[in-house]
């Protein structure tokens, strides 16, 4: 499975922006991860198969909605009030064994592939 993102750039806090991520095949949960400089990977959001599950990261509950479309295997992150502590480069991720999203989404070793990554900056 190849995963492609797009979506990324620059932007005011504030502002919003869209992220994708396509897969090539049959996915069971992704999810969205990000690394500012400096800093670990760490979890953004994640979505079952079915798209009926979500989880978020605390920093960004209430600002962001994952969101997939089974029908093309694609996942969207919606950014909303974007902050400069949101500057990161965003990394798509998929598993393709299932598991519980609850309770292991936001390891990044769960999950399978990864995507190549769409820069993320929130000027102030």
């Amino acid at each position: 499975v190849q995963l492609q993102a797009s979506g990324g750039g620059l932007v005011q806090a504030g502002g919003s922006l869209r992220l994708s991520c396509a897969a090539s095949g049959r996915t069971y949960v992704m999810g969205w991860f990000r690394q500012a400089p400096g800093k670990e990977r760490g979890f953004v959001a994640a979505i079952s198969w079915s798209g009926s599950t979500t989880v978020y990261a605390d920093s960004v509950k209430g600002r962001f909605t994952i969101s997939r479309d089974s029908a093309t295997n694609t996942v969207y992150l919606r950014m909303n009030s974007l902050k400069p502590e949101d500057t990161a480069v965003y990394y798509c991720a998929a598993a393709l064994s299932l598991w519980a999203i609850g309770k292991h989404s936001q390891n990044s070793n769960k999950y399978d592939y990864w995507g190549q990554g769409t820069q993320v900056t929130v000027s102030s």
